[in-house]
């Protein structure tokens, strides 16, 4: 049997629509007064279909202003933790509305393994976190969000990157929807002292 194809999305301007459908009414108002509908007032109640850029460009747009935030809040709660601010996104490929958002990137020491390079994101969806190429496995709608923090070590590639499979879960140092919960994990990778530790369990 042939796999089904994945589903193709098609997304539209819905503030552009709503607008202009509250303007039908008037249009409509001045056909049953004059008898007469101008073809203009037509084409501006018809949805306006957007190209697959478009929309990551404005998911993009989205996701950075909320990584800005996130960022802000995670320095703004002591002043001994400062996490320098890195932001940039990604969008799937096959459904633009979806993406996610580097915050941070910072250092820490774990049991058993010193000075561990990480990186935080945050992502408007919910998955697992797969291996490979498939790193989200399985997005879920049971949440609306994501947040999770990976150890990374540099490649064999020059200049990248890639996931540390052998610290944390994998890889993995903390995935979670709950932002106080991500809030609280990351102020652990970045705290420096025990005493410091005891306060961010406590919120």
């Amino acid at each position: 049997m042939l796999p089904t194809p994945a589903p193709k999305f098609r997304y539209y301007d819905a503030v552009a629509y709503k607008r202009a459908q509250r303007g039908r009414s008037v249009a409509y108002t001045d056909f049953l007064r004059t008898g007469k509908l101008e073809r203009r007032e037509w084409n501006e109640t018809e949805k306006r279909y957007l190209t697959y850029r478009e929309v990551a460009d404005a998911t993009g747009r989205t996701l950075e202003q909320a990584g800005t935030v996130t960022h802000d809040r995670i320095n703004g709660f002591h002043r001994s933790i400062r996490f320098p601010k890195l932001i940039f996104h990604r969008t799937l490929a096959s459904m633009p509305h979806l993406g996610y958002c580097h915050v941070t990137v910072s250092s820490t020491h774990l049991p058993r393994h010193e000075d561990v390079q990480w990186s935080f994101y945050m992502a408007n969806f919910y998955s697992e976190i797969g291996e490979g190429e498939r790193f989200f496995a399985g997005i879920s709608p049971k949440f609306k969000r994501m947040y999770f923090a990976v150890a990374i070590s540099p490649s064999e590639a020059e200049g990248r990157l890639e996931i540390d499979r052998k610290v944390g879960d994998d890889g993995i140092l903390f995935h979670t929807h709950d932002p106080r919960e991500a809030m609280k994990s990351v102020l652990l990778l970045g705290a420096r002292d025990e005493e410091l530790r005891k306060i961010i369990r406590t919120i």
